[in-house]
């Protein structure tokens, strides 16, 4: 069993906002491969389905960013199963938009959501994909990461949603290290 987790915050002040770009890449993978990601569960929403012969579960936390580990955690126990199953989707700032980059441990890189799941997990085990979503690193970045994608950067944003995708899809079926190797090469601006 395979957990995708995308990170975002939920209302519908904030669907295509920057910061909701890990939702809208699960959004797009329960699309892509028919799972409705519609039941309620542990703060979320989550949806099952196969993709070739694994199980896998999409979940769409309803907590806010920064308390996304109660859902995680929640999901997690009642499923009985460790962090090597699961992937976050998350939106990252220091990445030009339409870049890609996966882990499977690490430091939270200053990224509240991850930093909640890391803390109630208790392990940075984890894979993470992060979608980037560029812009000035320095400064408040709350204006920025709560305002929604330009017609201007849509095709950047289609270029990364759709290298979120095939990432997600190397990694439930070659696992994180072929992933990496695959999807992490050098990104001018990174």
């Amino acid at each position: 069993m395979k957990v995708i987790v995308g990170l975002g915050n939920p209302g519908s002040e904030y669907p295509q906002t920057r910061h909701n770009i890990g939702f809208m890449a699960v959004e797009r993978l329960g699309k892509q491969w028919s799972i409705s990601v519609r039941k309620e569960l542990c703060s979320s929403r989550v949806g099952e389905g196969s993709v070739g012969r694994e199980k896998v579960r999409l979940v769409l936390p309803q907590t806010f960013m920064n308390a996304s580990g109660e859902a995680v955690e929640c999901l997690m126990k009642r499923w009985r199963l460790g962090p090597e199953s699961l992937l976050l989707v998350c939106d990252d700032v220091a990445l030009p938009l339409g870049a890609v980059r996966i882990r499977g441990q690490g430091s939270d890189g200053g990224h509240h959501g991850l930093a909640s799941v890391f803390e109630r997990l208790g392990s940075r085990q984890v894979s993470r994909l992060r979608v980037g979503i560029g812009g000035d690193v320095s400064g408040d970045l709350t204006p920025f990461v709560l305002g929604k994608f330009t017609a201007a950067e849509k095709p950047a944003l289609e270029k990364g949603l759709e290298q979120a995708r095939f990432a997600c899809e190397s990694w439930i079926a070659e696992g994180i290290s072929v992933t990496m190797n695959r999807f992490n090469r050098r990104v001018t601006g990174a």
